[in-house]
């Protein structure tokens, strides 16, 4: 495949989530003895999510990589691959990863995608489903399905095989961008490959699927709870609690 070339965000996009290389300005020579670990929650889409750093606070490297990053984005390449040398290359690897939680937290996903690439060519990178999953929520949240997919797929390459979480944020995905067919696709998958759909899971199929008219499928989804789910009809209560089929609902 090829490696991905270090330009400006926009013209970036097709190409840079093919196989997580980046051009020579994403090298580093830093290792690092521990594996990569990230540990973030995962909750239901009813409002903005909470901010994903590690530590209470940034820091102060952290924050400036970011700003500089931001400050660079309609700027030439060379630029921006210049905030590369001097800032990213520098981080220590929690640093890194903590960039990369707040440009998602931010919603700033051009950013994103080339701090993430620039991550899996470090030395102390190692595939995680989490890193993943918290990718695909970010693009599916502005609806970038084709590169949703692309991710969807690299994980498996890496060897990895998606976990609850990362179907569901791909289920989402597909949900807000209004792909119902694909949707359920995935959902069937998921089920077919021994992966258990949870509570977030059944959840956004439920709501989702009600609020775009497709009762029948909505009822398949409800039946299903009957064995993903302890106490179904407690969780079917509380889903129609909150979330009633006469509310206008927002997408994921």
């Amino acid at each position: 495949m090829e490696s991905i070339l270090l330009g400006t965000t926009r013209s970036l996009l097709p190409k840079l989530v093919q196989d997580g290389k980046s051009s020579s300005c994403f090298s580093s020579s830093r290792k690092s003895s521990s594996c990569f670990s990230s540990s973030i929650c995962c909750g239901l889409r009813g409002g903005p999510r909470k901010p994903l750093w590690r530590g209470k606070t940034l820091s102060i490297e952290a924050i400036q990589a970011i700003q500089a990053l931001k400050l660079a984005r309609s700027s030439p390449s060379t630029r921006t691959k210049d905030v590369f040398r001097t800032r990213i290359e520098r981080l220590i690897k929690a640093d890194l990863v903590d960039v990369l939680n707040d440009l998602q937290r931010q919603n700033e996903w051009e950013i994103a995608l080339e701090v993430f690439a620039f991550i899996q060519n470090e030395v102390w990178y190692k595939p995680d489903p989490e890193l993943y999953s918290d990718m695909i929520f970010m693009l599916g949240k502005n609806k970038l399905i084709e590169i949703a997919e692309q991710l969807f797929s690299k994980l498996k390459e890496e060897g990895l095989q998606p976990d609850t979480r990362v179907y569901t944020e791909m289920i989402g995905a597909y949900l807000r961008a209004g792909m119902v067919d694909k949707g359920m696709d995935t959902y069937r998958l998921m089920k077919e490959t021994g992966c258990n759909p949870d509570k977030l899971t059944l959840t956004i199929l439920i709501r989702n699927l009600e609020k775009t008219g497709e009762q029948h499928l909505a009822s398949a989804v409800r039946k299903d709870c009957e064995k993903y789910v302890d106490y179904p009809d407690r969780f079917l209560e509380e889903v129609n609690r909150k979330y009633p089929k006469r509310r206008a609902l927002k997408l994921v």
